[in-house]
């Protein structure tokens, strides 16, 4: 199952608005076959395994991160067909589907078919590789990282506002790399007016995977920015093509955010600095200190170069 779940990161924010699925086939202790959701998001994971197998995959143990589909597509035939045709021995599922016109009746039709089913393994990290279509299905809305570069002193920026560059490089390609896992991008229209940022992908090989450019903005669009979406309010990301969103600045979009519960999980880049009197989050809406425990669960940590990075979900 953690050959599946790797296989399938490798599409993640690709696949909108369909979950970036990964499986593998096991027969005889041997791999026979891999997939994950291609872009676009089809083929399916299954399908792609499948096809690799061929005729070994009779007999074989299917590790699948999310429910085989059972409802019909133009796009291509329901995955639980596909595996019952091909006609494995078991399957292993992380997660049920939450799409109603899955949500059971895959994992019934394999073992209606004689197929036996597991269903639980790897469960937690499959919700995490699958945070984004998870979210769109319970909240109606995208999973909300939000990104914070900071000074010891816990400091967004010098007091007359620049921020550029609080974190070293390693850092900063860090970030890169998490852009590539989001299909949208937000920054407050502050920054965006004194930065012009270009919020792209600059990692070799990376390049095409630039996000949807998004700007909160409590006024109109600016004329010639076409290319920019812009929403009104935090509640608007419902709106957005987007099952993940990375929110990067500033400290106001970072607080509004914040204030409206929108947040799912933290990337806190801290720099080996001290600022001083520098500028920090504005009110996020606490209203008694104890309120502010047991919300964030510390999930990874490392060191960037000089930096250290903390991810941080919600508890």
């Amino acid at each position: 199952m953690a050959a599946a779940l790797a296989l399938s990161e490798r599409t993640r924010a690709r696949t909108y608005p369909n979950p970036n699925v990964g499986c593998v086939l096991v027969r005889d202790g041997a791999v026979v076959g891999r997939g994950w959701t291609q872009p676009g998001g089809r083929p399916h994971a299954e399908a792609m395994a499948l096809d690799q197998a061929g005729e070994r995959a009779r007999g074989a143990t299917a590790y699948v991160t999310l429910e085989p589909c059972a409802h019909a597509s133009p796009r291509g035939p329901a995955c639980a067909d596909l595996l019952v045709a091909a006609g494995i021995a078991r399957a292993a599922v992380a997660l049920g589907d939450p799409d109603p016109r899955t949500d059971g009746s895959g994992i019934a039709r394999l073992r209606a078919a004689g197929i036996a089913v597991d269903v639980g393994i790897g469960a937690d990290a499959a919700r995490r590789a699958m945070a984004g279509f998870l979210a769109r299905r319970a909240l109606r809305r995208p999973h909300v990282t939000l990104k914070l570069a900071l000074s010891l002193d816990g400091a967004a920026a010098m007091a007359d506002g620049r921020s550029q560059w609080i974190t070293g490089p390693e850092a900063r390609a860090h970030a890169h790399l998490e852009r590539a896992r989001h299909e949208a991008i937000l920054v407050g229209r502050g920054t965006w007016e004194a930065d012009r940022p270009r919020l792209d992908v600059r990692l070799a090989g990376l390049e095409g995977r630039t996000p949807l450019r998004v700007v909160l903005s409590a006024g109109a669009a600016a004329a010639g920015e076409g290319d920019w979406r812009w929403i009104n309010s935090p509640a608007q990301i419902d709106s957005l093509p987007a099952d993940h969103l990375l929110v990067e600045g500033g400290a106001r979009t970072a607080a509004a955010f914040l204030r409206a519960d929108l947040v799912d999980r933290l990337l806190l880049y801290r720099a080996p600095i001290l600022i001083g009197g520098g500028r920090t989050l504005p009110d996020i809406g606490l209203a008694a200190l104890g309120d502010a425990h047991a919300r964030w669960r510390l999930a990874d940590s490392r060191q960037l170069g000089s930096d250290r990075l903390e991810v941080y979900e919600r508890g």
